[in-house]
């Protein structure tokens, strides 16, 4: 049977800091840093600094990610609403002799 490895808790706040700032997936950090999935997720709830957002890895934005979502959405609509403009000026502008 193996033993169970011990983690401080500055190690596990730091950890979970790490895991806040990227955007890789719970999994692919915990195998990156050899450390059990499971064992993760549990520092998440209970350490996660942002305690009213979801963390990345459980496929949920961040709030402010969601606003730039949002917001590069309706500047895409926008640059289509200017295109479709552009056409229809183009064709009324059309000298009609």
């Amino acid at each position: 049977m193996t033993e169970r490895q011990r983690y401080n808790k500055e190690f596990i706040e730091q950890t979970v800091k790490y895991v806040q700032e990227q955007q890789k997936s719970i999994t692919d950090i915990a195998e990156e840093l050899n450390i059990p999935k499971g064992t993760l997720k549990n520092w998440m709830v209970k350490y996660r600094q942002f305690p009213n957002e979801p963390f990345v890895g459980s496929g949920k934005l961040r709030i402010q990610e969601q606003q730039i979502h949002d917001l590069e959405q309706k500047n895409k609509d926008l640059e289509e609403e200017v295109a479709i403009l552009k056409k229809a000026m183009h064709i009324f502008s059309k000298d009609r002799s």
